[in-house]
């Protein structure tokens, strides 16, 4: 064979050696780095944001009726409310009473505190005699924390509408406590059982509806022995109370 052909050949053999060598190398899988964890600093609330958050809280606070809010609410309340019936359930029988409709704030308390459970295991705490029985209070801690969630406000006199004292007649007391307009304590309701009625009550406090159905309760309920105060020696509990649809 020709010296020069036989260095020819033998210099391509050992180009191509390297050259496979090379690309064989760089074909091997490189070591993966790990990469360096980044500390990130604490996040702190924006002054402002945190005023936000906590006004939200405040906005969310439970609603309570007071002197400034009770008139407009109620208002707002009676507005399509078609319900004018209670049933009274008591521990001694039940009877029905009807609402007056052009007498709306009045009307309008006495069932919103019937579907807030207000009257719900309080008591008929004052009976007179051939008068009246007057119910919506207690001597425990329960009702006084039933008035405390709902909150605090008196109700102006509703007189003017033509309605009087008959007997059946279901009317609202006056508060007790600074009061020289005989603004209504919304809590207490009385029934009149005096025959025909007790008009002198007239022009004083407002009737807001009449006893329909189970008057022999009432009466009953009237008969009760009492003691110091007019308070009856047995309670004499509203079990329940319910507006009928």
């Amino acid at each position: 064979m020709d010296p020069l052909k036989s260095f020819s050949l033998l210099a391509k053999v050992a180009i191509t050696t390297i050259i496979a060598l090379f690309f064989l190398g760089g074909c091997k899988d490189k070591p993966k780095s790990t990469p360096t964890p980044v500390k990130t600093a604490p996040v702190q609330k924006d002054s402002v944001v945190a005023q936000i958050e906590e006004k939200k809280e405040e906005e969310e606070e439970p609603f309570k009726l007071n002197e400034e809010n009770a008139i407009d609410f109620f208002f707002d309340y009676q507005k399509g409310l078609t319900e004018n019936k209670v049933k009274i359930t008591t521990s001694l029988g039940d009877f029905t009473v009807q609402l007056y409709d052009n007498v709306p704030y009045h009307k309008a308390n006495f069932i919103y505190l019937t579907r807030k459970g207000y009257f719900d295991n309080t008591q008929f705490h004052r009976v007179v005699k051939d008068f009246i029985i007057q119910g919506g209070n207690s001597d425990d801690m329960e009702t006084a924390n039933k008035r405390k969630e709902i909150g605090r406000y008196l109700l102006p006199p509703d007189t003017r509408k033509g309605y009087k004292h008959h007997r059946g007649t279901i009317s609202m007391p006056s508060s007790e406590i600074n009061n020289p307009h005989m603004l209504a304590s919304p809590y207490e309701f009385f029934i009149v059982v005096t025959k025909p009625g007790s008009y002198h009550l007239d022009g004083d406090y407002t009737p807001f509806g009449k006893v329909i159905q189970g008057m022999d309760v009432v009466d009953k309920i009237n008969q009760q022995p009492v003691g110091k105060g007019d308070w009856p020696y047995q309670n004499i509990y509203i079990e329940k109370m319910e507006v009928l649809e």
